[in-house]
């Protein structure tokens, strides 16, 4: 087709959508369904039925400043939605007083902290910030875990793989498993290691190759590592050199590690479009020995922002935070000696008559995580308070901390967060320096 007619097309279609906009009201009811569409003086950008008074750029906080908090919650477009009572008074920090106190063992030993999330933490995001805090005040060198495979580009690692000396995409090495996302990708023997993935070396290699090698480059600014390991089969060989890494035989690979002697060891584990419902999918003797031998004394659980979107029903929400419930049970029978904390999902944006709002199931998804976690006696950050409550990410979108969707952090906006985070797990143990002094 030629340009012009193509012009022509669009139009003659645009002329008739603003004339559908001017002769017709801009919501139809049809078939008990209702079919609406934004007023010509809205696409003019001339409506001001809706328009709100600018309010001077004010900087978001360094450090958790929670919004104030009601006994109840109801949100008005939701009448249906149960009220939930939460002691609002309750410090939950204090179910990490054995983490806080495995602190004090760091000039002889590692403490691990296992960050297990969904995709705001891709990328080593805010976990980066949780690593620095800690490793500067502990102690501790190096970033941790990571895939044999790493799909995802870190900020902190730079990862590179071969296979008989020629670079290969994570498309074309090993093949990999994920206790996450889709069942094609998914074990029947549980058998996915601290990552909830693993990679396996057999025959999914290249014919005629047993070799893979990973070239894994701390990125610029961040600390050196002082020792490699590898988790993996004992079938599985491997040699360091470096910053490289030559594993071969066949078998399962589970992770890599570069870490230290002493310190704070942090572990970034993105699981994108997971709720955080699979480790109960996992196997139990598998993570309850890596847990006991690294020592693993922090576990961070970030869920419940992929909930939101696809789920409206109040039920639906207390059915997910059931499941989560037994993720921590399980979680807590694998690591007896570890605390858990749970990050909720920050505030998320939805389009209702074309004006940007925060899903209802926001606030009532965070006080039903926050009642869970409470009884379950485990700490619980509430990333929705801290930015603001209902609304705020809004103002993280205007200050540019946050993306166009309304769901995700910028960059910017994860520094943040993993600072408030870091800052708010540590102050328990800064005012016990300055009573000590």
């Amino acid at each position: 087709m030629r340009p012009y007619k193509v012009l022509i097309f669009i139009v003659c279609v645009m002329a008739c959508l603003a004339a559908l906009c001017l002769i017709l009201p801009n919501r139809v009811s049809f078939g008990g369904r209702v079919l609406q569409w934004p007023t010509f003086s809205e696409v003019l950008g001339n409506d001001t039925t809706h328009a709100i008074e600018e309010e001077p750029e004010t900087e978001i906080p360094e450090f958790p400043v929670y919004a104030e908090e009601e006994d109840t919650i109801v949100p008005p477009a939701q009448p249906d939605i149960p009220k939930i009572s939460v002691d609002s008074t309750t410090d939950s920090r204090v179910f990490l007083q054995s983490f806080y106190a495995s602190l004090a063992e760091t000039g002889s030993k590692t403490v691990r902290i296992m960050h297990y999330g969904d995709s705001q933490i891709e990328e080593d995001r805010m976990t980066m910030q949780l690593r620095e805090i800690f490793q500067k005040r502990y102690g501790g060198r190096g970033v941790g875990l990571m895939p044999l495979v790493q799909t995802i580009p870190g900020l902190t690692v730079k990862q590179q793989l071969y296979m008989s000396g020629r670079f290969v995409t994570p498309m074309q090495g090993p093949r990999r498993y994920f206790v996450y996302g889709f069942k094609r990708d998914q074990r029947a023997d549980r058998r996915y290691g601290i990552l909830g993935q693993m990679a396996e070396m057999n025959d999914s290699l290249v014919q005629g190759s047993e070799e893979v090698m990973a070239v894994c480059t701390p990125q610029p600014g961040q600390s050196r590592y002082t020792r490699w390991r590898v988790i993996a089969d004992s079938s599985v060989h491997y040699t360091f050199s470096g910053d490289t890494v030559r594993l071969n035989g066949r078998g399962n690979v589970y992770a890599l590690s570069q870490e230290c002697e002493t310190g704070v060891i942090v572990d970034n584990i993105p699981m994108r479009g997971c709720l955080g419902n699979v480790f109960t999918k996992m196997d139990s003797a598998l993570l309850a020995s890596f847990y006991r031998t690294q020592n693993v004394r922090l576990i961070i659980m970030q869920f419940g922002g992929n909930a939101i979107p696809f789920n409206q029903k109040p039920s639906t929400i207390q059915s997910i935070v059931k499941g989560l419930r037994e993720q921590v049970r399980f979680l807590q029978h694998c690591a007896p000696e570890a605390s858990i904390l749970f990050i909720g999902p920050s505030d998320m944006l939805t389009q209702v008559d074309g004006e940007w709002q925060t899903f209802p199931m926001v606030p009532y998804m965070d006080r039903l995580l926050r009642k869970m976690a409470l009884e379950e006696n485990i700490a619980y950050f509430s990333l929705y308070r801290w930015m603001g409550g209902s609304g705020s990410m809004i103002r993280w979108q205007e200050i540019g901390l946050a993306g166009a969707d309304g769901i995700h952090f910028y960059r910017s906006g994860a520094k943040k967060a993993g600072d408030a985070i870091g800052q708010w797990l540590l102050e328990p143990m800064e005012e016990q320096g300055t009573k000590e002094e």
